[in-house]
């Protein structure tokens, strides 16, 4: 195997520590210096990073690449795996790591929500949920978007969706409870894993009397649809249930809640593509998609190599874990000229943001959508929308999911 190792100088500009508060607030530059050294790149935690356009692409499509979970957890905590943990054991579950065929059978079952048809007939009750959280603030002159907005509009959606009733979401609304540490690249603290098994069995509690609700009281919902599925016995076990549920839930709102944060502190950062929006709205959607594409909010996944493969003339053999970094693909010059500016008249964008292959975000569009119709909504009724705090911005410890803990906001 040929790992083209960058001379001992660059390795020391390649460390590698995605946790450090730095690397956090711009991973950006990073980037750029491993993909111009070793665009596939061995670190020395015994993973490789991928960082090129194309090669991020092969890696998503191609199945010469697979999740193979359970080996991940293995080479990260050893032997057991921890799999004896609840959080670990729970996500193990899920169809976000799962190869074929448990991978398809689990996605199948809840495609048919996510049609873009579904998610088109979502958007009058989107864009009145958009107003009402604009209603209760807009009188006062200021918000913390992330609490008010951002991360309120998505909840309820998913909310709806699941089928959780409204005198329930008032602890979902409160605040986040994703944990986006379990799937970062760097092992948790026992500290760390603690916690997410407490957040994780409270969450299981509520969920299966979610389920429970559910088998009394059907509705046309997710969560109905998958009881049914689990009661048909063949198609999804309790433990599948739960679990895929709760994934539902979380996913279905954190990365549409740092889509909006992450968004809107671009626009104001770069002001001059905020005017143009003013100018022409007609633009939004386009902008969406080099929001998406400028500051990702998911920055990578995880794959690993299931035969002997050659990335950038880099052969990798079978077993070998590859973390494909979104966030850099989708500033790979390569691809995208100038891609450190951001330009909401850029044209072909075809951000990374939501992955690829048979693990493409079953929630993109709906993603897409509750931006779109955030940002109009701001610039139909808060057009003079300030950050004042948009050069030191509040980060979330965490690398893989790329979002702000807190985002103030102020207009006249």
């Amino acid at each position: 195997m040929n790992d083209l190792s960058p001379p001992a100088a660059d390795q020391a500009a390649l460390a590698f520590n995605p946790l450090d508060p730095a690397f956090i607030a711009d991973p950006y530059p990073y980037y750029r210096r491993v993909r111009e050294t070793a665009p596939v790149y061995k670190t020395p935690q015994g993973f490789w990073l991928a960082t090129g356009y194309e090669d991020v692409a092969l890696i998503l499509r191609d199945r010469r690449f697979g999740k193979d979970f359970v080996g991940n957890m293995r080479r990260r905590y050893g032997e057991k795996a921890g799999l004896d943990e609840p959080a670990i054991a729970n996500l193990a579950r899920t169809m976000l790591v799962l190869d074929p065929p448990d991978h398809t059978r689990l996605r199948g079952l809840v495609n048919k929500a996510f049609t873009a048809r579904r998610v088109a007939d979502m958007r009058p009750r989107i864009k009145a949920l958009v107003d009402e959280q604009l209603d209760r603030v807009i009188d006062k002159g200021e918000m913390d978007v992330m609490r008010d907005l951002a991360h309120r509009l998505p909840v309820i959606v998913i909310c709806d969706m699941l089928g959780i009733p409204e005198e329930h979401r008032a602890p979902f609304l409160a605040g986040s409870n994703v944990n986006g540490r379990i799937i970062d690249p760097v092992p948790l603290t026992r500290e760390e894993l603690d916690q997410a098994n407490r957040n994780t069995q409270m969450a299981s509690v509520y969920f299966k009397q979610l389920c429970e609700l559910r088998r009394r009281e059907p509705r046309d919902d997710l969560t109905t649809e998958l009881v049914r599925a689990e009661e048909a016995g063949d198609k999804l076990s309790p433990e599948e249930l739960d679990a895929n549920i709760g994934l539902l839930f979380g996913a279905g709102h954190e990365t549409t809640t740092n889509l909006i944060g992450n968004g809107l502190l671009a626009l104001h950062r770069q002001p001059d593509q905020w005017e143009r929006l003013k100018a022409d709205p007609s633009l939004i959607p386009n902008a969406v998609e080099e929001l998406l594409r400028y500051d990702s909010s998911v920055q990578l996944t995880g794959r690993v190599t299931n035969t002997e493969v050659e990335l950038s003339g880099v052969r990798l053999g079978p077993g070998e874990s590859i973390i494909a970094l979104l966030g850099a693909a989708n500033r790979d010059p390569a691809q995208y000229p100038d891609p450190d500016q951001l330009d909401v008249t850029r044209e072909h964008i075809r951000p990374m943001s939501f992955g690829g292959g048979i693990h493409h975000c079953l929630g993109a569009q709906l993603a897409r959508l509750e931006a779109e119709l955030v940002f109009t909504a701001l610039i139909e009724r808060i057009p003079n929308i300030r950050l004042p705090e948009k050069d030191t911005p509040a980060w979330r410890h965490t690398f893989t999911l790329r979002g702000l803990s807190k985002l103030p906001a102020v207009w006249h």
